[in-house]
């Protein structure tokens, strides 16, 4: 899926938070242990690769949305009741060893924050297993910029739904 009109990334530290966060954005780090073994794991990848973890943390993708995988772009929809934000992103780095699965994704231009998030499904060598969403952003339009100190408490929430929608 494409976004329209051609949108690009809207920041120019494309997979920084995969490493060392940059200055100029706010930043967030969550994470939560999951449960433990490998359907645990297998069960979160899933849900991660699948939108899944989207969908049930209240966002609305389209469900012929293809699978995370860098260059594809997915417009995500968030609101209350038939307010509607559309905000598009752009996987721009996608994780796959045997213990460690997530990917990337940058805003696009018109999204409604600038930045990047990453979600990580990662299994420790006891084989607990661990859900990471770390991002890095701003704001991207007027509202959110009004929206001033409640947004990131609102993408910390977000985000712990994510985290808590992995289980299943």
């Amino acid at each position: 899926m494409t976004a329209p009109g051609g949108r690009d990334l809207t920041y120019p530290e494309v997979g920084a938070s995969l490493g060392a966060l940059p200055s100029g954005y706010r930043h967030m780090r969550i994470e939560r242990v999951l449960g433990s073994g490998d359907v645990v794991f297998d069960t979160a990848a899933a849900r991660l690769f699948e939108w899944d973890m989207h969908r049930a943390a209240g966002l609305r993708v389209p469900r012929n949305t293809p699978a995370p995988a860098v260059g594809v772009d997915v417009r995500l929809e968030a609101g209350i009741g038939p307010v509607r934000f559309p905000a598009w992103c752009r996987v721009v780095a996608v994780v796959d060893t045997a213990d460690r699965r997530g990917f990337t994704y940058g805003t696009l231009a018109g999204h409604p924050e600038i930045g990047e998030e990453t979600f990580l499904v990662e299994r420790a060598p006891d084989g607990r297993v661990v859900g990471r969403v770390v991002a890095f952003s701003r704001p991207g339009r007027w509202f959110t910029a009004l929206a001033g100190p409640i947004a990131p408490v609102l993408q910390k929430h977000i985000a712990g739904r994510y985290l808590e929608a992995l289980t299943g």
